[in-house]
């Protein structure tokens, strides 16, 4: 089963110090709830996990991400992640972000382009749930990943000498720590996702258009 999710949000810091924390792939994950980065294989390939909790029990999935393309000057990544469990299901994201100015110099948006296919038990949801469930998991990607970004200093400020930006990187080239300031993972992220609160909060929604509809 393949979903595409096409979502904008507004981000409210400077579009440079956005993208300082979208170009570290370690801050990125970190502000996946439940995701975190176990290795780096190379430059351009890590491996990961995303603990997930389903009332007392908790599960935990393994997998890869890899960093297809990095543009300093459009402030674009692309991400593949792959990762499957125990029990036989595979999932796949293929991510586009970007970041883009917003209506004034201190703001701006987060772009995101993804291609999610789910085989296995998890694609037994159907598109429409699963879809939900995507959207209420990026919700909270995107909140983690505004206080990140709050959490940097001021464009300019990081890394090197004061005052002066970050140099660019070309096209394709691996992200690198190296003379780069490391962008703050948000320390309210939550340990792992909740499946049944995801679940519930689908539920009361559910509810909710449904008497919606009737009045």
């Amino acid at each position: 089963m393949e979903v595409k999710l096409e979502k904008r949000y507004p981000v409210p810091v400077e579009a440079e110090r956005a993208w300082r924390v979208l170009r570290d792939v370690r801050a990125v994950a970190g502000c996946m709830p439940g995701a975190s980065i176990t290795e780096q294989v190379d430059e351009k390939r890590y491996k990961g996990a995303v603990k997930v909790k389903v009332g007392p029990a908790n599960a935990q999935f393994g997998g890869e991400i890899e960093v297809l393309g990095l543009d300093e000057q459009s402030r674009r990544i692309q991400l593949l992640g792959k990762g499957a469990d125990r029990g036989g299901s595979t999932a796949s994201m293929n991510l586009t972000a970007t970041i883009e100015p917003g209506a004034s110099a201190s703001d701006s948006v987060l772009v995101g382009v993804a291609d999610v296919v789910v085989n296995g038990k998890f694609a037994q949801f159907g598109g429409r749930m699963m879809t939900q469930v995507s959207e209420m998991i990026l919700g909270q990607f995107a909140d983690n990943f505004r206080a990140s970004a709050a959490a940097l200093p001021a464009t300019g400020v990081a890394a090197g000498v004061p005052g002066e930006p970050a140099r660019p990187q070309a096209e394709g080239a691996p992200v690198s720590d190296a003379g780069a300031a490391r962008a703050p993972i948000a320390t309210r992220r939550a340990k792992e996702i909740n499946a049944l609160s995801i679940l519930w909060q689908l539920v009361k929604g559910w509810f909710a258009g449904l008497f919606g509809k009737r009045n």
